[in-house]
């Protein structure tokens, strides 16, 4: 994509200079004839010994140098000079290293067309250009990052590795970029590293958080690798050695999760001994060192430098415990990805790296040992949390929360906890708790990712932090504040008002936390839409990651089991008196509800009782399971009609207690039709009735009100019959057409069982697993995040036409006074901003 010069970024270019002024000046001579147009070049020179610093400042004066008092490392040194950009992005290239044309470029517009990529991989090459320095990188289990590729000729490598962009999990600190802001937000290079995996560390922390970074193959810069290091390092002097082994025991330290860590130290330590004694050659059985006490020989033993390194690094380790557990805290609270979601940027994890006979034995011995392969592969943890009752009989929330569970449970480790009883509840492949309030937070700290619905994100303030790290899915098929204005027509006017206003404020609690919605239609999806716009959360950086919304709001309906239903008991028949084997039976399967309209359907089953004595309607259940969930004033007066009409236990009949879950086909499979009526509103045309899906099921005509989303499915796939709102008359013959026309009803059945299909729940709820199984914050909540390109505050000659432009304006709409007022007004905003400053 591009963009027009004055809406490019403004980009900050790191480069550290130690002991190598001449690489450093043909570096930061390339960059300053580089055609990207805003670009700040900073050297910071690191205290190198001579004239370096001086040297650079005449051959490149238009370079911000700074000057180090130490040598602080690249870790170090790069922090430094980020200290003093102004750019809203990083660069950091090293000082023997060059930019290729399109190396910035390239770079920022992956950055502005993917705003969930924090950091940018450069393709780096040899100065020649003919061999590879970093197309990709790799993670050992014992903390190793390491360039896959590194050394060969680039017509070797695959081009699908070199020529494609691809997720990495870090970029080559030789050459790479990073969101300015994203970086000071994890505090820049961990400075304990001084050099070496400081790059890693970070690339992994960045994905932690739900970062990306990506590997731009345009990007491409050249590099002499090693070529300051070869200046002050021998091959065998342990330095870099000693370096590599302490930073790798750091980086797992930090970044590895509590389960993973117990089992990965333990035997990461135990590998950097055998690396240190096998690169010595040092073998306690040729040393006599293990045949027992006082076997061992009184000789001193010559231990080369880099077998020592190895050694020496586990003291330092051990040294920086205390600073690294400060860091270690701050990483795993901010996380929201698990170990085993960044399996597959770590490459070929179990890869030993080092082919020498004595350590590849031992790496063998320690992964079996330590279970090293299973550490890595552990299942996601998943929460679901509802407030409806869990057990033998269930409402509509808990339905839906149960076979989230299940659904979720063949792939992740899942717990589903209700803030209501639970009892009885049937046989299931997750766990199954009820717990207070208090008692949440437990619960959400145990998990990766957590679902919820309803008022339930009211009762973890830990999950409403604007900074929350957890990964939040909120369930959104049902809109509560539609059906409390329907609900709550009895109520007070201003208890009514309250009660809207604290579901509004919940609702919109859960919009602006939320990582990824669910929705049950694709009207309830506009409707959703358009809610998360006005509260700002369709930004214009989430609106450039997808502009689609769907990987933040998907339509996942109420689904159906994906067998079909099969009778285990008894069903209404058996249950109800006055029912014949005989009789035509229509069911309404569900609760009566306010936003319902079970008073025309009584009064059409009088005109029906008048033409057809065997007709029958049996309401399922009249008594919620859920015990905070109280009688409707609907259904006393739909009892009070049909008692009036002499209807009760003779054609219309009440089962007042909820049917069990696990029983509730046995009463499907016993009627001939189902019905769903309500009223024309709003709730209405945004609803979606889940007992229509258990019709689908058992295959039922449907007899539906139209105005909903079930209202056209049932019309367009011929299921049944629509009516108007409040019809009695064709309702009535709705009823009679489904439960008395029999080729009708069976070309209904035969319909039902192809549509039934798309919506079981594995089908249903595809999109929820799909995010599952690479959850990450949405967009606009990635930590860090912010505008790269911002726009420049006019100057000189343009201020002044601004500023006279405003004046011409306020003199045009109120005249004097108006301009008087809105001077006054500037002059207070810059005191303000001055005494802010200082």
């Amino acid at each position: 994509m591009a963009h027009a010069d004055s809406a490019q970024p403004l980009v900050s270019v790191v480069v550290v200079n130690y002991r190598g002024a001449d690489d450093t000046i043909a570096c930061l001579r390339a960059l300053l004839d580089h055609d990207y147009p805003r670009l700040e070049i900073i050297c910071v020179d690191n205290a190198s010994p001579g004239d370096d610093a001086a040297r650079i400042r005449a051959a490149a004066p238009g370079v911000k140098l700074i000057n180090a008092a130490k040598n602080l490392g690249f870790a170090g040194g790069c922090n430094l000079g980020a200290g003093h950009a102004h750019g809203t992005v990083l660069a950091f290239l090293n000082n023997d290293a060059l930019p290729g044309r399109d190396w910035v470029s390239a770079a920022v517009a992956q950055l502005r067309d993917e705003p969930t990529v924090a950091a940018v991989a450069s393709k780096v090459l040899d100065t020649e250009g003919e061999a590879v320095d970093f197309v990709d990188g790799g993670l050992t289990w014992f903390g190793m990052g390491y360039k896959r590729h590194a050394g060969s000729p680039l017509t070797q490598v695959p081009a699908a590795e070199h020529e494609v962009a691809k997720d990495v999990l870090f970029a080559t600190g030789s050459a790479m970029f990073v969101r300015a802001g994203v970086f000071a937000e994890l505090g820049g290079f961990d400075e304990n590293f001084f050099m070496f995996y400081e790059d890693v560390d970070l690339g992994w922390r960045l994905n932690l958080r739900g970062w990306r970074v990506r590997y731009v193959p345009a990007s491409v810069a050249y590099h002499r690798h090693h070529g300051t290091m070869s200046a002050v390092d021998t091959p065998d002097s342990g330095r870099e050695t000693f370096l590599l082994e302490r930073n790798a025991l750091c980086a797992l330290y930090k970044n590895l999760s509590d389960d993973t860590l117990a089992k990965v130290l333990p035997a990461a330590l135990a590998l950097t001994v055998r690396r240190a004694t096998a690169r010595g050659e040092l073998d306690p059985t040729q040393l006599d060192l293990a045949a027992g006490v006082g076997a061992a020989e009184t000789e001193p033993v010559p231990v080369p430098r880099t077998a020592l390194a190895g050694v020496l690094a586990i003291d330092q380790f051990v040294q920086l415990l205390p600073t690294l557990a400060e860091s270690r805290a701050a990483e795993q609270a901010a996380r929201v990805r698990t170990d085993a979601d960044l399996l597959p940027l770590l490459r070929r994890a179990l890869e030993p790296a080092y082919p020498l006979p004595r350590y590849l034995a031992a790496h063998d011995i320690l992964v079996e040992a330590f279970g090293i392969e299973e550490s890595f592969g552990a299942r996601r943890k998943v929460l679901v949390l509802t407030g409806d009752s869990i057990g033998e009989r269930m409402a509509g929330p808990a339905i839906r929360a149960w076979n989230i569970a299940s659904v979720l449970a063949t792939e992740h480790e899942v717990r589903l906890v209700t803030v209501n009883p639970v009892a009885d509840p049937p046989p299931a492949p997750f766990e199954v708790r009820a717990a207070r309030r208090r008692e949440l937070t437990e619960h959400v700290e145990w998990a990766d990712i957590v679902i919820l619905q309803g008022h339930v994100l009211e009762m973890a303030p830990a999950l409403k932090a604007e900074q929350g790290h957890k990964i939040v899915v909120c369930d959104l098929y049902d809109p509560m504040h539609l059906e409390l204005l329907e609900q709550g027509k009895d109520a007070p006017d201003d208890r009514r008002s309250a009660d809207l206003a604290g579901v509004v404020k919940v609702l919109d609690a859960q919009l602006q936390r939320g990582d990824f919605f669910l929705c049950a239609s694709q009207r309830q999806r506009h409707f959703w839409l358009g809610h998360l716009t006005a509260l700002g959360r369709l930004s214009p950086r989430l609106y450039d990651a997808d502009p689609t919304t769907r990987s933040l709001l998907a339509v996942a309906p109420f689904g159906l089991p994906p067998e079909p239903p099969r009778s285990n008991g008894p069903g209404l028949r058996a249950a109800i008196d006055g029912i014949a084997e005989t009789d035509r039976v229509v069911l309404w399967a569900g609760g009566v509800y306010n936003w319902f309209d079970p008073l025309t359907l009584v009064r059409a089953m009088e005109l029906l009782s008048l033409r057809r004595t065997d007709s029958k309607l049996v309401f399922l259940g009249m008594r919620h399971p859920n015990p905070e969930v109280g009688e409707m004033d609907i259904a006393a007066r739909t009892v009070r009609l049909a008692d009036s009409l002499g209807l009760t236990d003779k054609h219309v009949f009440f089962n007042e207690q909820w049917v069990p879950y696990g029983q509730r086909q046995n009463w499907l499979l016993d009627a001939d039709c189902g019905v769903t009526t309500h009223f024309e509103h709003v709730e209405t045309t945004f609803a979606f009735r889940t007992r229509v899906l258990d019709y689908l099921w058992a295959g039922l005509p449907i007899i539906t009100t139209d105005g909903d989303a079930f209202a056209d499915l049932v019309r367009q796939e011929g299921l049944g019959v629509v009516v108007p709102a409040r019809d009695e008359d064709a309702l009535a013959d709705a009823l009679e057409r489904c439960l008395y026309d029999e080729e009708f009803a069976a070309g209904c059945r035969e319909r039902m069982a192809a549509v039934a299909q798309r919506y079981t729940w594995p089908t249903v709820l595809r999109p929820l697993v799909e995010f599952c199984r690479d959850p990450r914050p949405a967009a606009d909540r990635l930590p860090g995040s912010g505008d790269l390109a911002v726009e420049q505050q006019p100057r000189g000659i343009g201020l002044l036409r601004r500023d006279l432009a405003l004046v011409k304006t306020y003199l045009a709409d109120g005249g004097p006074t108006e301009l008087v007022k809105r001077a006054g007004g500037r002059v207070r905003k810059l005191t303000r901003r001055g005494s802010r400053r200082g």
